[in-house]
């Protein structure tokens, strides 16, 4: 989507996320990708991802179960909102609306390919697949580079 549809659809980003946010209860515990030992129960998203978000969570702990999630990083949580400008671009990041996701990613590089990205692997295709169901896409599979990054189609 270009930044003219995101804003007609999701409104005007800004710092604080005011207006558009809401908080949701995650179904598992997600470590914060940059300190191990810290996690969150909780997610700032966009009001009109939220459910969309809750469906992933819920049905990738479904699917895969908790140890699983953990052993695969599956809950390793780069972030959701972040108001700010695209890696190396002038517009503004998905983040900045809390549309956006990355996991893993440390062992998911924003420049690396499918031969190298954790989340080009196999054991991960179910997860892609239901990030997809619930009205997602993977940049990974989609343009094959930032494979721990998943954002709202549309």
């Amino acid at each position: 989507m270009t930044t003219q549809q995101i804003t007609k659809k999701y409104g005007t980003a800004n710092v604080t996320g005011a207006g558009y946010l809401v908080k949701i209860k995650l179904p598992y515990p997600m470590r914060i990708a940059w300190d191990l030992d810290s996690s969150v129960n909780t997610m700032m998203c966009h009001k009109l991802v939220a459910d969309n978000f809750t469906a992933v969570f819920n049905e990738l702990l479904t699917t895969y179960g908790y140890d699983k999630i953990k052993e695969l990083g599956i809950d390793l949580f780069g972030g959701c909102f972040n108001y700010r400008k695209m890696r190396g671009g002038t517009a503004l990041s998905m983040h900045s609306w809390g549309i956006a996701i990355d996991l893993d990613p440390a062992r998911n590089l924003l420049k690396e390919s499918s031969k190298t990205a954790r989340f080009a692997r196999p054991e991960y295709k179910a997860m892609i697949d239901i990030f997809y169901k619930h009205g997602f896409i993977s940049l990974g599979r989609e343009k094959n580079f930032d494979w721990m990054h998943f954002e709202i189609k549309e």
